[in-house]
């Protein structure tokens, strides 16, 4: 595999990327199309990344790390905006969770590529390829400690815990939404970020407060 520093390697990403943000089905997604829209031939994507596939998980690294970069931010913000005290519960949970509703309702957003992704980790028979990114929880991490001086009752095992499920309600949200317009009989606008956000943080908050 060659430096992706290289003009040409960015080219392929940047292409990829925006195919995968257009296309329905991987099987849509040729090495001739992604060389064609980067003004390369198909054996660059071999040349520069090994494979097709190795191109994809690359070009979802890179979108995983802005979107990880965008939820980190909040957070920093919404601790710089208590200090020196306890940041606000409800702004970290947003900021946990805000950024892929954002993004998954974003028809402008790069939140397609990481759907693509999960769903090829999914099929395919060595999960170790995606594990860099399905495992990847460092940036989740990072919330653990503004968590713990908000709620110094709970442990890190505790809000590792509740953290994990937020993220599963989160899940069910972005990828179940015919489910969850029946079960909420189409009364909340799931277009909405704003609303999906504000309900999620309404449901995720209290596993965070000291039960009475």
């Amino acid at each position: 595999m060659h430096g992706r520093t290289n003009p040409t390697a960015f080219r392929l990403m940047d292409a990829c990327e925006h195919l995968l943000c257009d296309v329905a089905t991987l099987e849509e997604l040729t090495a001739r199309r992604i060389a064609m829209a980067a003004h390369a031939t198909p054996s660059a994507i071999s040349y520069h990344f090994g494979s097709q596939e190795a191109l994809i998980i690359a070009v979802a690294e890179r979108v995983y790390r802005r979107l990880n970069a965008e939820r980190l931010s909040l957070l920093h913000k919404a601790i710089a905006r208590k200090a020196p005290g306890p940041a606000d519960l409800d702004e970290v949970i947003a900021a946990h969770v805000g950024p892929s509703i954002r993004w998954s309702l974003d028809p402008t957003s790069s939140y397609p590529v990481l759907s693509h992704v999960t769903s090829l980790a999914q099929r395919h028979r060595d999960v170790d390829h995606y594990r860099r990114i399905i495992d990847n929880v460092e940036h989740h991490r990072a919330f653990i400690p503004p968590l713990k001086r908000i709620a110094p009752w709970l442990d890190d095992v505790d809000v590792g815990w509740r953290l994990n499920c937020a993220l599963g309600i989160r899940s069910q949200v972005t990828r179940s939404r015919s489910r969850t317009e029946i079960l909420t009989n189409h009364a909340i606008d799931l277009d909405n970020a704003d609303i999906v956000i504000a309900r999620m943080v309404e449901v995720i908050s209290p596993m965070f407060r000291r039960q009475s």
